[in-house]
């Protein structure tokens, strides 16, 4: 006897399989279920825009439908789905902004600093207003690259895959991040205890 799971019970890979197979939407709408709050989260920590966040999460999944036969599952579909809306919220933000986002590479200011690791908890610590005040004065690469790491938990090895880089690039640019956030806590707040 055979029996069949539900499409709710399947893994991402069974539904995108299936829907390739099939093309009925039940299977991509099973998906699009699992994935859309957390692609309109993501898109509104970045894009600071309801309703730009609401467009963007329409947008990415129509990309994401349209690209679902080049998904080689290489990374999880998580992983997959987070770099489309990771990558179409850059763009956004490029775009309204008109400057390219890079990024910021001081290391003239930071050669001596830089080999000073900051601990985690610095910016654990910080109260979140605080903290948003920081993030917001900060270059958009660093933002992204410290809410990706400490906001949505991600592995170094997942935004090396997601940012396309090395692992080793990618623990640079956080402990640099690292530093300009508590350099700019400190210009921002002086002697303020963190909390």
């Amino acid at each position: 006897m055979v029996t069949t799971k539900k499409i709710s019970e399947q893994t991402d890979n069974e539904l995108i399989a299936a829907y390739l197979r099939s093309q009925d939407t039940s299977f991509f709408t099973a998906l699009y279920r699992r994935y859309a709050n957390k692609v309109f989260a993501k898109s509104i920590s970045m894009l600071n825009d309801e309703a730009l966040a609401r467009d963007a999460t329409q947008d990415i999944f129509i990309k994401v439908l349209l690209n679902l036969a080049k998904f080689n599952e290489q990374s999880s579909f998580s992983t997959w789905i987070y770099s489309i809306t990771y990558n179409y919220c850059i763009d956004m933000i490029r775009k309204k902004k008109k400057l390219p986002l890079t990024f910021s590479e001081d290391v003239g200011k930071l050669s001596k600093e830089t080999n000073v690791e900051i601990p985690d908890s610095v910016l654990l610590e910080m109260k979140q207003e605080r903290l948003e005040k920081v993030l917001e004065k900060m270059p958009n690469g660093d933002q992204v690259i410290l809410m990706m790491k400490y906001h949505d938990d991600m592995q170094i090895r997942e935004i090396a895959d997601v940012l396309g880089k090395t692992e080793s690039a990618i623990k640079m640019q956080i402990m640099r991040a690292k530093q300009k956030a508590q350099n700019l806590y400190e210009e921002m707040f002086g002697n303020d205890p963190l909390q």
